[in-house]
């Protein structure tokens, strides 16, 4: 289970580096708000323990592997944000997250375009396709996408997460659905755009996800 006090700590921090001035909101409602919605009953694996898990993968690619970012605010509390909203029925989720983002950063007191870059970077998500020399969406999609690149049970974990996400989808439709994704995946010409998450995240996740369509249509 994650850990809420540590969470609500990482926000604090976020936000506090990421605003000018002083006078502000207090950060605590902020992360009580994005906490519940991460915690909603609806979810199996948009949890609360993805969030910390993209916030880690974040720490990793930026502090440890001094992998470059613009704006690791901006990526920081993007990931706060990317499925803040989330109804696995609608299409709309990513779009519906950088609105309330838009929402809620200013009154929070981010500047007009840093909020604009962390709706810009959680639309992202939506392709996870940053384009060349956006290393800011760089670091957020390869550590949203990190899971793929997990040890066996780990996504063996997250597929099961997945689909009872979906469950109301009937299981032909499902694995119909579930395989083009894959494939979609698969034919991309790079999983990951950063160097660290090409070069130890790539090869384990194309083959966890050349297992699981072998796996959907047998």
């Amino acid at each position: 289970m994650a850990d809420h006090d540590a969470l609500r700590a990482r926000w604090h921090r976020a936000l506090t580096t990421a605003r000018d001035g002083a006078g502000h909101p207090d950060p605590a409602p902020y992360a009580d708000n994005l906490l519940s919605r991460w915690s909603e009953p609806q979810r199996r694996y948009h949890t609360v323990e993805h969030l910390a898990a993209v916030l880690d993968r974040i720490d990793v690619l930026i502090d440890v592997q001094k992998e470059h970012a613009e704006d690791p605010d901006a990526v920081r509390l993007a990931a706060w944000f990317h499925d803040a909203v989330y109804l696995p029925e609608r299409s709309t989720n990513e779009e519906r997250s950088a609105r309330l983002a838009e929402r809620a950063l200013p009154e929070a007191g981010v500047s007009p375009a840093r909020t604009a870059e962390v709706a810009r970077l959680v639309r992202l998500t939506l392709t996870h396709a940053p384009e060349p020399g956006d290393s800011n969406g760089a670091v957020l999609c390869d550590a949203d996408l990190a899971i793929l690149a997990a040890p066996t049970e780990t996504y063996a974990a997250y597929t099961v997460a997945v689909r009872e996400e979906y469950g109301f989808v009937p299981d032909e439709a499902f694995r119909a659905g579930r395989a083009a994704v894959l494939r979609q995946l698969l034919d991309l010409p790079r999983l990951f755009t950063t160097p660290y998450g090409e070069r130890e995240w790539e090869p384990r996740a194309r083959e966890n996800l050349r297992t699981e369509l072998a796996q959907l249509t047998d």
